[in-house]
């Protein structure tokens, strides 16, 4: 049986996009979610995109003598949408999970919901777990543009931020203390879902504002289709004119010809030193005459000619082979504009299957594609992925950047994909304390821990490095296993040696117990690079 819902719809939410989540709303709605969800387990951890987490919870309802049952919980940052809220399933998972939620599976797997509050009665929710990494805090800010969710520790240190701390509030970065904003307290507000019922609120705040990310959505895919066929459009119609161009360029492909036959018959009568000749055309009976450079024989003059020519004619011949298509290209762009102006016209509503079926043209998936790619590798800091790297990554070369991996104590795990990769690792990216680790007497990658210049790193993160060492070679299946650890600064690549072998001196092993649920942690917290 479905939960109950109000029979008519808000009428505050039928002008357009809702405003933030109210004081007032925020008030009624933290001592159900604690009602709700405390003493529940949450099983799997989800981060569909960069501004939304989803966690299953699975248990009783507090002071239920009724079985448990599986419930997902949204908690979403997105600017002017942020909210908590519950969803029917959780939403499908990326193939590769970014960094906060690698972090939240690392330190959050099975944490247990203690409760939920308001931080400094502002709209500052704080749903607190225990784990065994201890207790956290996942903290949703709704500032509007500005909302972020930040996962603090019992200390009130930042461990992880969903949005970039840049696009939000710069000083709440990784590491530093969790401030409340400090901009008074904010007004109260009114209970616009006071006509549902406290069962209900969860599933109904999720409807509400999930419409209208939908609607956002639809819109958002009209603007970029428009950009990108309007700028695909003008490129066509820059490319046409071009080899239009380049096709009236013929006629002086045809004089160069002439001039090359004509110097060719004069060749013995060309002085060291001139700079043109005249010839008479037999063809025309008019005089012609021809440029020459002084700096050249008659022969190189000659041969100047006929390349020009020949230069030319490769031109025109490429020109007449794309001038079709490039027709064709400027009639499918303007047929694509025609049916985006009917499923977005300037003024009237969107037709959401029309832009779909727009967006799955395969030349426009394309072009969409080619546009996020060139947003995330442009100007803009937040979205680029190299700036998402840790500054001694950015500016290497895809191939040559290591896996990462985040131990249980939050340390990077760096290892090395190839053997090349492997020496760039060893010999480029790792320095100062940080630790290799090496399979004894096997082949395998290089495992480099960034100790963040700790000297005594944590056993459990030195654990974590071994057991991706053993992974990652020839020995992946080995029970025991021992792991030769050594300080970077004591890793040195012969000269002339081939790639992947260096020489370590001093050190020490550590022999390795593998457990199949340290691995099975550590694959779920990779880092997406």
């Amino acid at each position: 049986m479905g939960l109950p819902c109000c029979p008519k719809p808000c009428p505050l939410f039928t002008l357009g996009v809702p405003p933030v989540l109210s004081l007032a709303e925020l008030r009624r709605l933290t001592p159900i979610l604690t009602h709700e969800f405390a003493g529940q387990v949450v099983e799997r951890w989800v981060q569909p995109d960069g501004q939304r987490i989803a966690m299953a919870l699975y248990g009783a309802r507090r002071g239920s003598e009724k079985n448990g049952s599986k419930r997902v919980v949204l908690v979403s940052c997105r600017p002017g949408l942020a909210r908590i809220s519950e969803l029917d399933a959780l939403p499908r998972a990326p193939e590769r999970p970014p960094a906060f939620v690698s972090f939240l599976r690392a330190h959050l797997s099975r944490a247990r919901v203690k409760e939920v509050r308001l931080i400094g009665d502002d709209r500052v929710m704080a749903l607190r777990v225990s784990a065994r990494d201890g207790e956290f805090d996942l903290v949703l800010s709704i500032l509007g543009p500005k909302s972020n969710l930040y996962l603090v520790d019992a200390d009130g240190v930042i461990r992880a931020t969903l949005r970039a701390p840049a696009d939000t509030r710069p000083e709440l970065t990784v590491g530093a203390r969790f401030q409340p904003p400090q901009h008074g307290r904010p007004q109260f507000g009114e209970d616009r879902f006071e006509a549902f019922p406290d069962a209900a609120l969860l599933r109904n705040i999720e409807a509400v504002y999930a419409d209208q990310e939908q609607e956002k959505a639809h819109s958002d895919l009209a603007k970029s289709l428009r950009q990108t066929l309007r700028r695909e459009a003008k490129n066509a119609q820059r490319r046409l004119e071009k080899l239009e161009a380049e096709l009236a360029e013929a006629e002086e492909a045809t004089a160069l010809q002439r001039q090359g036959e004509l110097l060719k018959t004069a060749l013995g009568r060309v002085e060291m030193g001139a700079t043109s000749i005249e010839v008479d055309d037999y063809e025309t009976g008019e005089r012609v005459r021809i440029n020459l450079d002084p700096a050249k024989t008659p022969k190189e003059n000659l041969q100047a000619v006929f390349k020009r020519y020949q230069k030319f004619v490769r031109r025109l011949t490429k020109a007449g082979g794309q001038v079709d298509a490039a027709r064709s290209s400027c009639e499918t762009l303007a047929g694509l504009m025609a049916d985006l102006t009917a499923a977005a016209p300037e003024s009237g509503p969107l037709d959401p299957d029309a832009l779909s079926a727009l967006a799955d043209h395969p030349d426009v998936a394309r072009w969409l594609g080619r546009r996020r790619a060139a947003q995330l590798s442009g100007g803009d800091a937040a979205a680029s992925p190299q700036d998402k790297l840790p500054a001694r990554l950015r500016g290497v070369p895809a191939r040559l950047l290591p896996r990462r991996y985040l131990s249980r104590d939050g340390l990077e795990i760096w290892v090395g994909r190839h053997d090349a990769g492997n020496d760039h690792l060893s010999t480029r990216l790792a320095r100062g304390n940080d630790l290799f680790f090496h399979l004894d007497g096997a082949p395998g990658s290089h495992v480099v821990l960034r100790t963040e210049g700790r000297p005594d790193p944590p056993q459990e993160s030195l654990l974590d490095a071994a057991e991706l060492a053993v992974h990652f070679s020839k020995q992946k299946n080995a029970t025991r296993a021992d792991v030769h650890v050594v300080p970077i600064k004591q890793v040195k690549k012969p000269r002339g040696a081939k790639a992947g072998l260096v020489w370590v001196t001093g050190g020490r092993s550590l022999h390795l117990r593998r457990e199949a649920s340290r691995l099975e942690r550590l694959l779920k917290a990779r880092i997406e690079s």
